[in-house]
């Protein structure tokens, strides 16, 4: 099993990239592979999706990426096929606050995510997502109402998925109040 790769992209097709590392050219199925430049160094996180006679290596170039493509996989009649172009359609953080949100409609724009499917994500990985330091806007007044959500003892996945749905353009006493009213919810 590999971690991630790290090495020169030497080949790009619409499907997947090569990554070559000390001679060694990894073919990755990655979401967009034009999203990578020929010819440049990348750290490309890595999943090895094995099964009776499929053995493919998946690429993501965030960690966050590579989590969710895995959360999703576990859901009972998502593939890594629907997985990946879920990532390729959309950004990690919506497609975290969609399932959060129970925003079904988000979901069904995905190609092969009907309603079914749709619904089973929502039921098997609602409230399972966190939303990391990196899925949020870096913001020192948000950093400021975390620090006093903290000091008032609530746990940093509550926090953090309130946070995600404040508006940072507020005032920081606005934004304190705001967050309480969503904890109390």
């Amino acid at each position: 099993m590999y971690g991630y790769i790290i090495g020169k992209i030497t080949k790009i097709t619409p499907k997947f990239i090569i990554c070559e590392n000390n001679g060694i050219g990894y073919l990755l199925i990655v979401s967009n592979p034009y999203n990578f430049k020929l010819n440049d160094e990348y750290k490309i996180h890595t999943y090895q999706y094995v099964r009776e006679d499929i053995i493919d290596l998946y690429g993501f170039q965030t960690e966050e990426e590579k989590e969710l493509f895995l959360k999703l996989i576990s859901v009972s009649g998502i593939g890594p096929k629907s997985a990946l172009s879920m990532l390729a359609s959309g950004k990690v953080s919506e497609i975290i606050k969609a399932i959060e949100d129970r925003n079904d409609a988000y979901l069904r724009k995905f190609p092969g995510i009907g309603a079914k499917a749709s619904q089973q994500i929502i039921l098997d990985l609602r409230g399972k997502l966190s939303f990391t330091d990196e899925l949020l806007v870096p913001n020192s007044k948000l950093d400021d109402v975390e620090g006093a959500l903290l000091a008032l003892g609530y746990n940093k996945k509550e926090i953090s998925k309130v946070l995600a749905k404040l508006d940072a353009s507020l005032d920081e006493a606005t934004l304190v109040k705001q967050a309480l009213q969503q904890m109390i919810k």
